[in-house]
């Protein structure tokens, strides 16, 4: 991509907006930095408590009027997503991450070269792993006997290790990528800190999780497949100690054949998570390519900042 010279303040804005970078904007900085006060904080945190606490008790309460089950963790796994998604609903459209998550996963996609290869040196041993564990008995046994409140708290928890690892690794890499830049060209305003380093750090999140998801989501289809394909009703009937379910009505997938699928493919993204931001071929790929568009965004920031 060519190094672009807006040369005007308002396409350096729309150069940063149309590549993720909202917080590089002097205006929208400063409309996010209000929007990220403790009070507002605080407001958005309460209603989101509110709201996950109602839909935890009234999911809580269905499932245990309906089954004559416990609802108590199907209760507290929805309450933790909707807390969840009102602030991904507030992050999405008061913090802008609709901007930064747009691009991040254009630039995932078109990324998607360097995923194939890290693929196929993950793939191999991963599957082998996981294989061995979706054709072993204990497996079957734990995860069928899962309700969905336990196994989408297993999901949401392989997803925050995943996230907090990814964060703290990239942290690093900005830092890195920042010292890497053309300094002798662009001095001191090089320097990213504060909601800049942030936006940077967010689209490299989005577009690692992104990818990320699309492994763990080939995993989930390759083991209902393959499960459908290979695995006999009476064996599974005789490991799990009862019939299988069929919600659906298809007889190929069961509800337990989809819940150990679920489980190892959440074990799956956990691991890919890992390995992509530790194998070294991919972090050289994907690195250098964000170098380049790292430093254009420093250059045009540059001028950004002269023609203020």
């Amino acid at each position: 991509m060519p190094l672009p010279e807006p040369a005007t303040r308002e396409e350096a804005e729309a150069w940063f907006l149309a590549h993720g970078l909202p917080y590089f904007v002097d205006d929208t900085r400063d409309q996010v930095r209000r929007r990220l006060a403790r009070g507002r904080l605080l407001v958005v945190g309460g209603v989101g408590l509110l709201l996950a606490v109602a839909a935890g008790v009234a999911v809580g309460w269905w499932v245990a009027t309906s089954t004559k089950q416990s609802g108590v963790s199907a209760g507290i796994s929805v309450g933790a997503t909707v807390l969840l998604l009102v602030a991904a609903v507030y992050a999405g459209r008061a913090l802008k991450f609709d901007v930064i998550g747009k691009w991040a996963m254009r630039h995932s996609l078109a990324s998607l070269e360097l995923l194939f290869p890290l693929a196929t040196r993950a793939m191999p041993m991963l599957l082998l792993f996981v294989t061995f564990l979706f054709i072993n008995t204990e497996v079957w046994m734990i995860a069928s006997a899962l309700d969905g409140g336990i196994l989408w708290g297993a999901v949401l928890m392989f997803g925050g290790v995943a996230t907090g690892f990814l964060l703290v690794r990239l942290s690093e890499e900005v830092d890195r990528l920042d010292d890497e830049v053309g300094r002798d060209e662009l001095g001191d305003r090089a320097d990213v800190v504060g909601l800049q380093r942030t936006n940077l750090v967010l689209v490299l999140l989005i577009t690692q999780a992104f990818q990320v998801l699309l492994l763990a989501l080939a995993v989930f289809v390759f083991f209902v497949v393959f499960g459908a394909i290979v695995m006999d009703e009476a064996v599974l009937k005789s490991w799990i100690g009862e019939q299988l379910t069929y919600p659906w009505g298809i007889k190929l997938v069961s509800l337990e054949l989809v819940q150990v699928s679920v489980f190892l493919a959440a074990f799956s993204g956990l691991y890919f998570a890992v390995f992509a931001v530790t194998d070294e071929t991919y972090r050289r790929e994907f690195f250098t390519d964000v170098l380049g568009e790292l430093e254009q965004a420093l250059k045009v920031r540059v001028r950004y900042l002269s023609g203020r």
